[in-house]
């Protein structure tokens, strides 16, 4: 008895979702970078952290969709910040606790400051990758599909 294989054309796997966020890659095909430089503490001036790439390098889509796009990213910057100070509260209360007799709050908030300040450039990268997942989905078949504006 023989067995048949037949051979199907494999896609490639599709790339996961918080993956593609946390390594910044583009929202249409989850495989280009988003920004020129993967390093945002390289050099840190502004220029160099929001250096991005005009279009995907690989399925061409346009990053700034619209003048004024980027404006939104203050509100996922704030929301990814306020994310970050309960977590570190949290996990200051549970580990240490909270008190205002020998000033432990006092030093959750400076932990807390300098833990904003440092990955700053990290999360203002991020915001704008969140952001624009907002506006753009992943396409299976980008290949085949004109990528998305709003023109």
């Amino acid at each position: 008895m023989a067995y048949f294989c037949r051979m199907e054309k494999s896609k490639p796997p599709k790339p996961n979702y918080y993956l593609s966020i946390f390594l910044m890659k583009c929202p249409r095909c989850r495989r280009g970078p988003m920004f020129k430089d993967n390093n945002a503490y390289r050099n840190l001036s502004l220029k160099h952290i929001f250096d991005m790439h005009d279009q995907c390098p690989v399925c061409q889509q346009k990053y700034d969709l619209e003048p004024g796009f980027w404006y939104g990213t203050g509100y996922v910057s704030y929301a990814l910040a306020v994310a970050i100070s309960v977590s570190t509260f949290v996990a200051w209360w549970v580990l240490i606790g909270i008190s205002a007799d020998d000033n432990r709050i006092f030093y959750w908030l400076i932990l807390n400051a300098l833990a904003l300040l440092i990955l700053q450039p990290w999360l203002m990268r991020l915001s704008r990758v969140v952001y624009i997942r907002f506006f753009v989905r992943y396409d299976e078949n980008y290949a085949n599909h004109l990528p998305k504006t709003f023109d």
